[in-house]
């Protein structure tokens, strides 16, 4: 019997759902407490007990907030005074050093509000100061602080309202490993170089191991995946009905990103929504060849909402492409299968080098599932690097399913204006 090949049409097999969560999930704020009190960033009381899920206090994220930067000595030794006539002893120093730093803002010019308890977005805004992002520049809005957090992939989750000690603490362990905007390293690398932290304490905890697993895989790079909403007609999109939907992943912070071609085919306009829920429009295509099947698009910074944003969370694409993959190599996929949501699934590399008929280079052949809708989500190698491009499945094999090479890519020139969506539509018409 001969064998058929179809675009995507597998059962569907999740193994992390990205559902949109307000707070700490259970268990995983005792985790993220045990992990920063073996780091000494966080203290308990005498019998262990965190008191997780209490209010986390202004004053409380502050204290936090300059122990993640490495700071206590310095807030130690400043003399500056914010002004603020209701700090206790105990967080008086680190409030007024955040607030010399620029990090953190009073209720008044003399009242802090130490007591109160502190919401998402004014604790995510103080984060991304510390980290270099500036609201006064234009790099995220106070508003829409926590939303951009998540975009950026330093939240694992979608925080909203307020926040107790436990989401505190899971915020604080999900950017021990996020980098500073300038790009001198991770929050933990410079906790280390300062000798606030121990190298051998923090790989005992795992947080400098370089395989992930599926939940580190999800936690760091669900956000820079999306669903791609493919419009036959400028009609279509106006009324926002979606003829097809696909996936798409980011490759650079400035939003361009990479899909399969057959998933824009068609199209007069496309969007991408995030895992946040924000939808931006595809401005242009910068790169496409259809016998590969693969496209590179750019997003637009601006949703359909005219919220702005300044980055993207984003893959880092396998330096080396497919040349070091193995049979046998653990992989993953991040696509949103069937348009449900995204999903992490896991497998396998079963082939590194599939001839398919309709393909002109070599497919990689893995066992992660994937689903229709799947379409250009990202094949990741146990490093959390881009190998390949999620495009297809044998219809009666079992756990056979393609991605198309990333290797491209690597050597494609995406400087160039490219085209606009329509312009696409109308040049594949033109040849056919």
């Amino acid at each position: 019997m001969k064998t058929k090949f179809f675009a995507l049409l597998c059962a569907l097999a999740l193994l992390v759902s990205a559902v949109p969560a307000a707070s700490a999930l259970e268990g995983e704020a005792e985790r993220s407490a045990d992990i920063l009190a073996t780091l000494g960033l966080v203290q308990g009381s005498a019998d262990g007990d965190y008191d997780l899920d209490a209010p986390a206090t202004r004053a409380q994220a502050a204290v936090m907030l300059v122990r993640l930067a490495g700071a206590q000595a310095e807030a130690q030794a400043d003399p500056w005074f914010a002004g603020y006539r209701d700090l206790p002893a105990w967080a008086a120093d680190s409030i007024n050093y955040a607030a010399h730093q620029g990090w953190v803002s009073g209720a008044t010019a003399v009242q802090y509000n130490s007591g109160s308890q502190v919401d998402a977005g004014d604790w995510f805004a103080s984060l991304l100061r510390m980290l270099g992002y500036s609201d006064k520049d234009g790099d995220f809005t106070l508003a829409y602080a926590a939303a951009f957090a998540r975009r950026i992939g330093l939240a694992s989750i979608t925080y909203d309202g307020l926040m107790t000690r436990g989401d505190l603490f899971l915020s604080i362990r999900d950017a021990l490993t996020f980098s500073y905007k300038d790009g001198s390293g991770t929050v933990l690398e410079r906790l280390i170089e300062k000798g606030l932290v121990s190298r051998a304490t923090a790989n005992a905890l795992g947080l400098f191991t370089t395989e992930l697993t599926a939940r580190q895989v999800a936690d760091r790079h669900l956000s820079a995946v999306f669903r791609l909403d493919n419009y036959h007609t400028q009609k279509a999109a106006e009324l926002e009905e979606s003829d097809a939907n696909a996936s798409g992943f980011f490759i650079s912070p400035d939003g361009i990103a990479v899909t399969n071609y057959h998933s824009i085919d068609g199209a007069a306009a496309l969007t991408a929504e995030l895992v946040t829920g924000e939808t931006f429009p595809v401005e242009r295509v910068l790169y496409y060849d259809v016998g590969i099947d693969i496209a590179v698009i750019q997003v637009s910074r601006t949703s359909t909402s005219h919220q702005t944003t300044s980055a993207f969370a984003y893959l880092d694409i396998a330096p080396s492409g497919t040349k070091d993959v193995r049979v046998g190599d653990t992989v993953y996929t991040i696509s949103n299968p069937l348009g449900l949501g995204l999903a992490v699934s896991s497998g396998v590399v079963s082939d590194t080098a599939r001839a398919v008929a309709r393909y002109d280079l070599p497919c990689l052949m893995d066992t992660a599932d994937i689903s229709q809708g799947s379409s250009g989500g990202a094949l990741l190698n146990a490093y959390g690097q881009v190998i390949g491009v999620t495009s297809g499945a044998y219809s009666y094999g079992n756990n056979m399913y393609l991605a198309v090479p990333i290797d491209p890519v690597l050597s494609a020139d995406l400087t160039g204006e490219g085209w606009t969506v329509k312009e696409v539509k109308d040049i594949m018409k033109q040849m056919s």
